[in-house]
C-alpha cells in the first residue's frame, strides 16, 4: 500500500526523492495550520471493529494532514505498537489500514483545535452523546478513549480512573487510556506502551 496520501484539502505529497526516507512527509506550514482551526476529520471506523480508539479532539496537525494523531511528538502511534496492537510502528499516513486489524479511531470532539483545552464543557457533553451514537451504530467490543479529563467531563464520570470503567457505552466495554500527547509528561512511551498493552491483554482475553 502506497504512504502518498491528498492532505485534507492539499495537493498530493510528492514521492521521495534519492536517499529521502520513504516516510518522511512535510511538514505544514504555518499558514495551513492557522487554516486547518475547527477543520472536521473523518473517521477510520468500520463495522464490528475490536477497539474502537477515542481521540479528545483532532490537533491542528492531524486536521491540516487529514491523519489522526499526526504531530510529531504525538505517543498514540509508539504505544499502539508497543501495546502489541500493531506488528510494527505505522506513520499516521497508514491509518486506513487499522480496520484490517480490527482498529479504528474517532473522537469526542470532532472541530480541530490548537490545543484540547479550547474546548468548552459543552462540547465535550455534546461529545460523548454523539460517541454514544456512534457505538451503538458501529458497535465496536471495546471503546477506549484516550484522555481520562476529557472522559470524566464528557461523560459526567468526575471519579473515573484508567483502565476498564464499570459501566458499558452502549454495547461496548469501555476502558480509559491515558492522553499520548507530547505534553503529558507523566506517562512515558515506556508506560504509556503498558498502558495499551493492558488493554490489549483484556481484549484478547475476550
Amino acid at each position: 500500500m502506497s504512504d502518498r496520501r491528498r492532505p485534507a484539502g492539499g495537493r498530493p505529497e510528492p514521492a521521495p526523492g534519492p536517499g529521502t526516507p520513504a516516510r518522511r512527509h512535510p511538514r505544514p506550514s504555518r499558514e495551513q495550520l492557522a487554516a486547518a482551526a475547527d477543520r472536521l476529520l473523518p473517521d477510520v471506523i468500520a463495522p464490528g471493529l475490536d477497539v474502537l480508539f477515542v481521540g479528545i479532539n483532532p490537533g491542528l496537525w492531524s486536521a491540516a494532514t487529514g491523519w489522526h494523531f499526526a504531530r510529531p511528538g504525538n505517543r498514540f502511534w509508539p504505544a499502539l505498537h508497543r501495546g502489541g496492537f500493531t506488528p510494527r510502528q505505522l506513520h499516521p499516513s497508514e491509518q486506513d489500514t487499522l480496520p484490517a486489524l480490527g482498529l479504528g479511531i474517532t473522537n469526542m470532539v470532532a472541530r480541530a483545535s490548537a490545543r484540547a483545552d479550547e474546548l468548552t464543557a459543552e462540547e465535550l457533553v455534546d461529545g460523548a452523546r454523539a460517541l454514544t451514537a456512534k457505538v451503538e451504530r458501529y458497535r465496536p467490543r471495546w471503546v477506549a478513549v484516550v484522555g481520562v479529563t476529557a472522559y470524566r467531563i464528557g461523560f459526567v464520570r468526575p471519579k473515573a480512573g484508567f483502565g476498564p470503567q464499570p459501566e458499558p457505552l452502549g454495547p461496548a466495554r469501555l476502558w480509559v487510556l491515558p492522553n499520548p500527547s507530547g505534553l503529558n509528561a507523566h506517562f512515558t512511551p515506556e508506560t504509556l506502551g503498558a498502558a495499551f498493552g493492558e488493554l490489549r491483554a483484556a481484549v484478547a482475553g475476550g
